[in-house]
């Protein structure tokens, strides 16, 4: 296993079985969740990759993009896609590692190079990687590309013309739910890996939204709302993205809307690694109790342009707001409250586009560990917020799918009983304080914007 991301997962498997005092045989099956739209590109004949990952957050393809856009604009193959053509998706980074990289290019040229989000470069090497590796991706993570055709579940020739992708670097499209491959890791032999997800479909999975028209909200470094909208693509008109939500064995896909939102736990460590505001992460609530209110302080931490539902990679972050009597308690509720309203943002979008009126939302992520932002979040959408048993639901949802597909669960039903409620926050905060707090929030959006 080459790169720190190989390495570190088999050692964490090898961890995890000595911590649980159980060996390679004691499992049944192993599931994979990743970050979706991070990009590797490596060599077949070396396993070495021929360029450091372009993460999701990377922005120097922004100029691809607008090219590529055109005068038909950024939504110009949303309808094949899902998707808008924005530097978040992992096709943009190809193209510019295959721009950019003469090695790159050199290899694809030759037919060496291979690409995959984490996932594809993880199974690769997990199945043998020089020695007969399997170079493969599931159906939420092709999604992510903008290069696979959201309604045959296929890569598209055309998309790949248009990036200039070589079809031959791409891996095979497989199911979120079957069994892929054994193991062929040292110490970790004979495993079936049986379970693959990006990580906010793992979520979606985890959090047992089977059924059309049930939601989560994922609070990590971003924060990812999405609902599960059936076995048909719903296309969006209100800036969210279309995409496809699990695949179990040979059953046909469901897919979801998703609302992406770019910064969400990353502004707390923003508050602690930047500005050395607090020392840890939880101390931002303490912080935040410190005041009342946010004195009129709203944070919207555009660092990486605003995702959706405006899709704006001119915009920038911004503190609005400030007088001599904001401290840092106002600003640290400023950073709590920026996460309820950019999912405010996207919540209401969703409900226009699925025609849907949400009566709750589940959550998880570790961000929901603070219970302060959790009940701004109730108040600010009206609804209930859930908080599940297991909150990191991403990891549930790999093992969810990986059991299911070796017979560890007889099937979704199974999934949902055992799916545990924790705690709910319910609102509690005035009609027309509500609204005021939003109108401020807007006016906070338009700052950002038109900054390049």
């Amino acid at each position: 296993m080459r790169t720190r991301y190989g390495k570190k997962t088999v050692l964490t498997m090898k961890a995890a079985l000595k911590k649980a005092k159980l060996t390679p045989a004691d499992l049944a099956a192993v599931g994979i969740t990743n970050q979706r739209e991070t990009t590797v590109v490596w060599s077949k004949k070396t396993g070495k990759p021929l360029h450091n990952a372009l993460v999701w957050m990377d922005m120097r393809t922004k100029e691809i993009c607008h090219k590529i856009s055109g005068e038909e604009g950024k939504d110009k193959i949303r309808a094949r896609t899902g998707l808008p053509i924005v530097p978040y998706f992992a096709g943009t980074k190809l193209k510019w590692l295959l721009d950019n990289v003469p090695e790159v290019r050199k290899a694809a040229d030759e037919g060496d190079a291979l690409f995959g989000t984490i996932d594809s470069w993880l199974m690769w090497n997990l199945s043998g990687g020089t020695d007969g590796g399997l170079h493969l991706t599931d159906v939420t993570n092709a999604s992510r590309t903008l290069l696979m055709n959201i309604n045959t579940l296929e890569w598209d020739s055309s998309l790949c013309k248009l990036f200039t992708i070589p079809p031959n670097m791409l891996p095979k499209i497989v199911s979120s739910s079957a069994e892929l491959f054994k193991i062929k890791v040292p110490g970790l032999e004979g495993i079936p890996l049986s379970g693959v997800l990006g990580d906010q479909q793992a979520a979606l999975f985890g959090q047992t939204c089977f059924e059309v028209g049930e939601a989560k909200n994922t609070y990590g470094t971003g924060c990812f709302l999405l609902l599960n909208t059936g076995t048909k693509p719903v296309q969006s008109s209100h800036g969210l993205l279309t995409t496809v939500g699990y695949k179990i064995g040979e059953d046909e896909p469901v897919y979801a809307l998703e609302g992406s939102v770019a910064i969400g736990g990353a502004l707390v460590q923003w508050l602690r690694d930047n500005l050395n505001m607090i020392d840890n992460a939880p101390e931002v609530e303490e912080l935040a109790l410190s005041v009342p209110d946010n004195g009129g302080v709203y944070f919207v931490p555009a660092f990486s342009g605003l995702y959706a539902p405006y899709w704006r990679d001119d915009a920038r972050g911004v503190i609005v707001g400030l007088t001599r009597f904001a401290n840092k308690g106002h600003i640290a509720r400023a950073t709590l409250e920026s996460t309820a309203f950019q999912t405010c943002d996207v919540f209401n979008a969703m409900e226009k586009d699925a025609d849907v009126k949400l009566k709750s939302l589940k959550v998880d992520g570790g961000m929901t560990a603070n219970k302060t932002m959790l009940q701004f979040q109730a108040d600010a959408l009206d609804i209930p917020v859930i908080l599940p048993e297991i909150s990191e639901t991403t990891a549930l949802g790999a093992a969810f799918a990986a059991g299911l597909a070796v017979g560890v669960y007889k099937d979704v039903d199974e999934l949902k009983e055992k799916w545990k409620e924790r705690s709910v926050f319910n609102p509690a905060m005035e009609v027309e304080q509500r609204e005021k707090l939003f109108t401020n929030w807007k006016k906070a959006i338009d700052r950002t914007l038109d900054w390049e």
